[in-house]
C-alpha cells in the first residue's frame, strides 16, 4: 500500500512549479535551449488533469456510497461531510456538502458542494448528471460539471463511467484558469466490494482540450492509461500525448510510486513537471 502523500514541499507558482533542468534523453543531439514551450503553462494543464481526476474521483465516491453501498461500506468521507438524498421513484438527487472546509480520509481537502442529478437504473446503466457548487480542492476553484454514463459492470465485471466533461479550474494566487473539455472512461479495477476504500485502483483512459485563459492550448490523448490509487492524491502510472505550442510530446506519470511529480518529454528530453501546490 502506498502511503498518502499529504504534504509536499511548497513551491511558488511564480517560480514556475517545472524545473527546467532536463534529463538525459534518448537521443543526445536534442538540445533543450532549442525545445521552446511555455514552463508555466505546461504545469497548469498538468495540474488540471490532476485536479479534474482527483474531483471526479470525490463524485463518484458520494454516488457510490448512496447508490451502491455494498462496494464500499467505507468511504472517504468523514463526519464534516453532509449528504443530501432525495428520490423519486425513477431517480434522484444527490448534494454533498463539505461546509466551509473538510479533510477527507484520502487526504484531500475540500470545501463546498457537489450536486448530483440521475435517472432510472436501466440494463445495469444509470444516466447522472453532476455540478461544482462553489467547490474546492486542495486550494483550487472548480466549477462546471458533466454526465456519467454509469455501468455496473463492464465486459471485465467492472464498474465503469464514462464521463463527458466540460470543468473550468481557478488555481491559487493567479488570475489564469484551465477549462477542461473532453471525454475519458474511468474503470474501478481494484477494491470492488472489499468494504473499504484503501484498496481501491482505476484505470483511466480518454481524450480531453486544456485552455487556459491565458490563450494556451493543450489536446492530450491517453496512450498508456493512467492509475490512480485511493490512498493517493497523484496519478501513480500512465502516459498521455500531448500537443501544444506546436509540439507533440508525452506526459508521464511514473511507474507507480506515489508522488507529486510527473515527466513532460518533448524530442526525447524530459522535464520534470511537479503537480501539487
Amino acid at each position: 500500500m502506498k502511503t498518502i502523500l499529504k504534504k509536499i514541499t511548497l513551491l511558488s507558482f511564480s517560480a514556475l512549479v517545472i524545473s527546467l533542468v532536463s534529463c538525459k534523453g534518448d537521443d543526445d543531439s536534442s538540445d533543450p535551449e532549442d525545445i521552446n514551450f511555455s514552463a508555466e503553462n505546461t504545469a497548469y494543464a498538468a495540474q488540471t488533469d490532476n485536479i479534474v481526476e482527483g474531483a471526479q474521483n470525490i463524485v463518484e465516491g458520494g454516488y457510490v456510497q448512496i447508490e451502491e453501498p455494498g462496494r464500499m461500506t467505507n468511504s472517504i468521507f468523514p463526519e464534516c461531510t453532509a449528504f443530501t438524498i432525495t428520490t423519486n421513484g425513477n431517480g434522484g438527487t444527490i448534494l454533498i456538502d463539505f461546509g466551509t472546509g473538510c479533510t477527507l480520509y484520502n487526504g484531500a481537502i475540500v470545501s463546498g458542494k457537489i450536486s448530483m442529478e440521475y435517472g432510472p437504473l436501466v440494463a445495469g446503466t444509470r444516466s447522472i448528471d453532476y455540478i461544482y457548487i462553489d467547490f474546492v480542492y486542495n486550494g483550487n476553484g472548480i466549477s462546471g460539471g458533466g454526465n456519467i454514463n454509469r455501468i455496473l459492470e463492464n465486459n471485465n465485471g467492472h464498474p465503469q463511467s464514462t464521463v463527458g466533461e466540460d470543468i473550468t479550474i481557478s488555481f491559487p494566487g493567479t488570475t489564469v484558469t484551465a477549462n477542461r473539455d473532453g471525454l475519458r472512461i474511468t474503470e474501478w479495477i481494484e477494491g470492488v466490494g472489499t468494504g473499504t476504500w484503501e484498496d481501491n485502483v482505476y484505470r483511466i483512459t480518454g481524450t480531453w482540450q486544456t485552455n487556459l485563459s491565458n490563450g494556451f492550448e493543450r489536446t492530450g490523448e491517453v496512450t498508456t492509461p493512467l492509475i490512480r490509487e485511493m490512498t493517493c492524491l497523484y496519478f501513480v502510472s500512465g502516459r498521455i500525448e500531448v500537443t501544444q505550442e506546436g509540439l507533440t510530446g508525452a506526459l508521464d506519470f511514473g511507474n507507480g510510486t506515489c508522488d507529486a511529480i510527473a515527466t513532460i518529454i518533448f524530442n526525447g528530453v524530459e522535464f520534470p513537471v511537479i503537480l501539487g501546490n
